[in-house]
């Protein structure tokens, strides 16, 4: 089994945190991959780690501007931003 064949295919497993592992040891090899930083924050948004997905998607998308991170990117800090005053007044 190819390296991108191993991560996808722990992600269509929903072995997640090993994914990740995963794409940490490939993007120390090659920092500069935007789908690998894209592929890895996706993943950590899935187990809800918003704040390390958020970072990944902001790396792919300086790498590559045409990247879907770019758009992941957008859509995070969108849900970030969201405030709704009737959360906080019962």
């Amino acid at each position: 089994m190819g390296v991108v064949e191993t991560y996808r295919q722990l992600i269509s497993e929903n072995r997640l945190h090993e994914a990740i592992k995963e794409l940490d040891r490939l993007i120390e090899a090659t920092p500069d991959d935007d789908a690998l930083l894209f592929a890895r924050g996706k993943a950590k948004w899935r187990v809800g780690d918003h704040a390390g997905a958020t970072g990944d998607y902001a790396k792919a998308s300086l790498i590559n501007p045409e990247s879907p991170a770019v758009k992941a990117l957008e859509n995070a800090r969108d849900i970030a931003d969201f405030f709704n005053p009737d959360l906080y007044n019962p």
